[in-house]
């Protein structure tokens, strides 16, 4: 138990000392503590909560303004843009204040999803004055999950956003399976979805070794989890609650979903800011400014791109993705008609051992055959490029510069000699 946990029973337990010493001590019960494990009701601050479809459990949490996540100010998230989701949503998601965006999370009963898996724990973290609150519907039973499901519709009437990871793929679909068994609507059909998982991807793939919910965190916030639970346990603990209903073991499942609610808020804080203000971004790692370059270059902000990749350039990277990176960037000053810095670039690509040095070099045998006509150089560049790696393809470029060049080369007849 963390120390509200235990602060709590400890106040339970004071409580039942004083009923037992108030008055005739003969007519008060004993004091029976709480079998081992107890209720979650008994081991969480909430309520049950009753709905026209039965009852559940809820407990909420609120992380003060003041409190840091890690390295992140939660005080920081009332102050987000309301267009800081306008670039990372394709302008889906605009002007809509942060305390109108839902950050939702599920523990359900396993991973692969279908009409057999439940959602028994879902979070929904909020944004308000005071600062972050997570709030948990717990259904005790699998007769609790139409009340759980009804509870979570009204909640979710205050927001216009819902915010996930990875939750487009899974979390989403699976509650609406779950609404449908239960003959319920959905809520989500009239909310925004941003999923961070495809900008934390886009970012951090090419640092990180993967990006899942805790490395982010751990890498980007600086938060360290201790005696977490893993997400693979976390269906077995539920059925073993189902069987015993002793709930200690619950704990850490609750505390794990609203970690990975805590940490998806701080990280919207984060990820979206790059995309919305490329030029501004504040990275520590060249890789970074790269991913979202590529973005950026997909997306036809060529310019951007560009000023991105030099930038990562000058940090500094792995030869793998220097070298790549080189190259795409040359390719978009080619692109932005850029024809002397292109140049350049290839040359430098050309002139060391690199996975891009081939290419370098069929990029200048193009500029010197078709922007300066020198067949010589273009020819030049060809027989270097099939030196270290050679194909077909420069074999048949190679023949045709040559003939292009031994054309130029023939005197041309003048009309009077063809006369004689």
């Amino acid at each position: 138990m963390n120390i509200q946990e235990q602060l709590a029973y400890l106040r339970r337990t004071v409580a039942g000392i004083d009923r037992k010493y108030q008055g005739d001590e003969t007519l008060v019960a004993p004091v029976v503590p709480p079998r081992r494990g107890g209720f979650v009701e008994d081991l969480l601050t909430g309520e049950v909560i009753e709905t026209p479809h039965g009852k559940h459990f809820e407990t909420e949490k609120l992380f003060a303004s003041h409190e840091l996540h890690g390295s992140y100010e939660i005080s920081d998230l009332a102050a987000l843009s309301p267009n800081l989701l306008e670039a990372l949503s394709d302008g889906t998601i605009a002007d809509v204040p942060p305390t109108r965006w839902a950050f939702l999370d599920t523990e359900t009963t396993g991973l692969a999803g279908g009409s057999g898996t439940y959602a028994f724990l879902i979070g929904l973290g909020s944004i308000d004055a005071e600062g972050f609150r997570v709030r948990q519907f717990f259904m005790r039973d699998y007769a609790e999950e139409a009340s759980v499901l009804h509870s979570l519709t009204e909640h979710l009437a205050r927001f216009d956003v819902l915010i996930t990871y990875n939750g487009r793929s899974y979390d989403q679909p699976l509650l609406e399976t779950r609404y449908t068994m239960c003959r319920k609507r959905h809520p989500f059909s009239r909310m925004e979805h941003l999923d961070l998982l495809f900008g934390a991807r886009r970012l951090f793939k090419l640092r990180l070794e993967n990006c899942r919910l805790v490395n982010l965190e751990n890498q980007i916030l600086g938060v360290e989890r201790i005696g977490d639970i893993p997400g693979e346990m976390i269906p077995y603990v539920f059925f073993e609650y189902l069987r015993t209903k002793r709930a200690h073991r619950l704990m850490p499942v609750f505390h794990h979903n609203v970690l990975d609610i805590v940490s998806l808020a701080c990280l919207t804080g984060i990820i979206p800011e790059a995309f919305r203000d490329p030029a501004n971004m504040r990275a520590r790692h060249g890789m970074d400014l790269v991913g979202l370059a590529r973005w950026l270059q997909l997306s036809g902000r060529l310019e951007e791109a560009l000023s991105l990749m030099r930038r990562a350039i000058d940090m500094g990277l792995p030869d793998a993705q220097l070298f790549r990176t080189l190259f795409e960037a040359g390719c978009i000053e080619k692109k932005l008609g850029q024809e002397h810095a292109a140049l350049a670039t290839f040359t430098d690509l050309s002139l060391s051992p690199n996975a891009y040095r081939v290419k370098a070099y069929e990029e200048l045998a193009k500029h010197y055959e078709h922007r300066e006509r020198n067949f010589a150089m273009a020819i030049e560049c060809v027989r270097a490029a099939r030196c270290l790696e050679d194909s077909e393809s420069l074999a048949t470029r190679q023949s045709r510069l040559e003939k292009k060049g031994a054309t130029l080369r023939q005197p041309r007849l003048s009309l009077r000699t063809s006369q004689r």
